[in-house]
């Protein structure tokens, strides 16, 4: 069998270690890139579908509770307060309490 020739043993040796040091260098890269990836610390803190529609539809409500009040006041001589309801009312009619003897 032939021996290596001591010349083709030094490449052998640097390509290890140039192996190695790529390694470590793709280890560093996936871990640094892990930790700054957007969605890897996102996913945690993001709002879920039901949170973002919740707040939509929240905001939608307002702006109704909104318009209703507006055309409540300019149209009738009542006062209104905006209130949630159980019966799905945006706006509810304010009666003044009269204090019986005044």
């Amino acid at each position: 069998m032939a021996a290596n020739p001591p010349g083709q043993a030094v490449p052998n040796n640097a390509r290890v270690a140039i192996l190695a040091e790529l390694e470590r260098e793709r280890r560093r890269l996936i871990q640094s890139q892990s930790m700054n990836t957007p969605g890897a610390s996102i996913s945690l803190s993001r709002p879920s579908v039901k949170d973002f529609r919740d707040n939509a539809e929240q905001q939608h409500i307002a702006a109704q509770q909104k318009a209703a009040l507006q055309h409540a006041h300019a149209h009738s001589s009542g006062f209104f307060i905006t209130q949630d309801s159980s019966f799905g009312n945006l706006i509810l009619p304010v009666i003044p309490r009269l204090v019986p003897g005044s």
